[in-house]
């Protein structure tokens, strides 16, 4: 598992994006490519954080943090924990940050961050 994810974080394998989304394990595998869903290798099985999904869709406003935080330097797995860990300057997790709406704070806590 990454470093600064929860243990008990909930991950959804591919089959049941697939299943959750009714998409093809193509599709998915696109979207985990697009940077739409981010997901992690977890004991060498592909893993998507169940939070990266609401309302039977990709969490709209990940792709564009996922990319910022690619082009900063961070690695794929990297910027799952980052997504998925307590930000002090968002007072909580920068994914619930995203569920909720904040968007452009999430943004800006990504400035400064590469490295």
């Amino acid at each position: 598992m990454p470093e600064n994810i929860a243990p008990d974080t909930p991950f959804l394998t591919v089959p049941e994006v697939v299943e959750l989304l009714g998409a093809t394990p193509g599709r998915i595998h696109r979207l985990i490519e697009d940077h739409q869903l981010a997901a992690v290798r977890i004991d060498g099985v592909v893993k998507v954080p169940a939070e990266f999904v609401q309302h039977d869709h990709p969490l709209p406003p990940l792709r564009g943090t996922l990319l910022v935080l690619l082009d900063a330097g961070f690695a794929n797995d990297e910027a799952v924990s980052w997504l998925l860990a307590h930000n002090e300057e968002l007072g909580e997790r920068p994914v619930d940050a995203l569920r909720s709406g904040r968007k452009s704070a999430v943004r800006r806590a990504t400035q400064g961050l590469a490295f």
